[in-house]
């Protein structure tokens, strides 16, 4: 069956990013636990599902999305001095933690720690991937009209359409 939208797709996927020159595997799922999601319905990179848009049960790809196509270039601008009195009760963070942070609309986002500084901690508000070039094989395991509930939920309810428990 060809991946349309309003269609589950079960895929596996290696995801390779450059890292000084060569390529590094950075996450991947696999036939035993596929990446699962309802096309069209925006939970992915538009990017990633265009180039999914042919492709039906069985295919295999391999395709690279720009850092602007995937989650953007780096902004040396987001960068946020959280002041050290929000860790009175956490304590400081060490570099390269991730915090759960939430915006003031609640939006809820990540950041890396950067470096502590006397008055705050830096906090690194990029997305961990901007910058990169993402380059994604594999394959694709099956393709299956969403039902009526995973459509009016807007997300699949795991490969073969389980329901929530």
């Amino acid at each position: 069956m060809k991946i349309e939208p309003q269609h589950v797709v079960s895929l596996t996927y290696d995801l390779y990013v450059d890292q000084d020159g060569s390529e590094v595997l950075q996450e991947s799922a696999t036939e035993e636990q596929p990446l699962t999601f309802l096309y069209g319905a925006g939970q992915m990179l538009p990017k990633f599902e265009e180039n999914l848009s042919e492709l039906s049960t069985e295919d295999s790809y391999d395709f690279s999305l720009s850092a602007e196509d995937a989650y953007g270039e780096y902004d040396d601008e987001a960068v946020a001095n959280l002041p050290r009195e929000m860790f009175n009760e956490s304590g400081i963070p060490e570099i390269g933690s991730i915090l759960p942070l939430q915006d003031n609309n609640g939006n809820r986002f990540q950041g890396v720690v950067a470096s502590i500084a006397e008055d705050g901690v830096i906090v690194d508000l990029n997305h961990p991937m901007a910058g990169r070039e993402l380059h994604f094989k594999g394959n694709i395991i099956n393709v299956r009209p969403a039902t009526p509930e995973e459509l009016s939920h807007g997300h699949a309810h795991g490969p073969d359409g389980h329901h929530h428990h």
